[in-house]
C-alpha cells in the first residue's frame, strides 16, 4: 500500500475499508471512541491515528480555488474555536483561528413559494487554520482558496485591506457587531461557522488545536459533496 494513508501500517487492512466507509458514511461522521467500540479496537490511539489519517487524506493538497463561476461571489472571514481548557484556570484558552471562504450561489426562481428554495444558498467552501488576523496570514489564505478576480465580500478587518491589489473585487462591510448586517452581507460564513463547531462539539466533543486542520479536511468534504448521497 505504498504512497497511501495506509503504508508501513500494521493494521488489518479490513478494520482500513471499516474506518473509511464508517467515516464517509455516516452523515454527523463518527468519533474515535465510536469507532473503538464499533470494531472492538483495543487501543484508543488505533482509531484515534486511523481516522487522523483518513481525514488528512480528505482534502486534495492542489484542489481547485472557488469563485471562478459568472454571477457568483464569495463570502470570507475568521472565528476562533476551541474553548477554556479544564485545569488551566479562568480566562485561559486553547483556541485555534480557522479563515473561511465559501462560495454563494443563488437559486433559480421557478415560481416555488418557498422562500428557503429561492434565495442564497453555499457552494464549496474552503477552510484552514492560520496563526493570525494578519493581512500576511488572511490574505494568504484568500489567495490560496479563492480564483483570482472573484468578487469577495468580508467585515472591514484590516487583516483584508489589501485583497483589492492582489486582484480581487473586494468589498468590506462594516459589520460592527450588529447581525442584521451580518445576516445581510455575510450570512453564508457566519451559517458556515456556525454548523462547524456544532459539529465539532457534538460529534467529536472538542478537538484540540493541533488536530483540528485534520477535522476542518473531514468537514470540507462532507459540505461540499452534502447534495450528493
Amino acid at each position: 500500500m505504498a504512497g497511501t494513508v495506509m503504508e508501513h501500517t500494521h493494521t488489518p487492512l479490513s478494520v482500513w475499508f471499516w474506518a473509511a466507509y464508517l467515516l464517509t458514511s455516516q452523515t454527523p461522521g463518527i468519533s474515535a471512541v465510536q469507532f473503538q467500540r464499533q470494531l472492538g479496537l483495543s487501543c484508543y490511539e488505533t482509531a484515534f491515528q486511523i481516522l487522523r489519517k483518513l481525514r488528512v487524506g480528505m482534502v486534495r493538497p492542489d484542489q481547485d480555488r472557488i469563485g471562478g463561476n459568472s454571477g457568483e461571489h464569495v463570502e470570507a472571514g475568521e472565528t476562533f474555536v476551541g474553548g477554556r481548557t479544564r485545569g488551566k484556570g479562568r480566562g485561559i484558552h486553547d483556541m485555534a483561528l480557522v479563515a473561511c471562504a465559501v462560495e454563494v450561489r443563488q437559486r433559480k426562481r421557478n415560481g416555488s413559494l418557498n422562500k428557503r428554495k429561492t434565495g442564497r444558498y453555499a457552494g464549496r467552501v474552503r477552510l484552514a487554520v492560520v496563526p493570525d488576523r494578519s493581512a500576511k496570514s488572511l490574505g494568504g489564505f484568500i489567495e490560496n482558496a479563492v480564483v483570482p478576480g472573484a468578487s469577495i465580500i468580508t467585515d472591514d478587518w484590516r487583516g483584508y485591506s489589501k485583497l483589492g491589489e492582489h486582484g480581487f473585487n473586494h468589498t468590506a462591510v462594516a459589520e460592527r457587531g450588529d447581525m442584521q448586517i451580518a445576516e445581510t452581507f455575510l450570512p453564508i460564513v457566519h451559517l458556515v461557522f456556525s454548523n462547524l463547531k456544532t459539529w465539532l462539539r457534538g460529534t467529536h466533543h472538542g478537538v484540540s488545536p493541533q488536530h483540528l486542520q485534520a477535522y476542518l479536511n473531514e468537514f470540507t468534504f462532507r459540505f461540499n459533496r452534502r447534495f450528493y448521497p
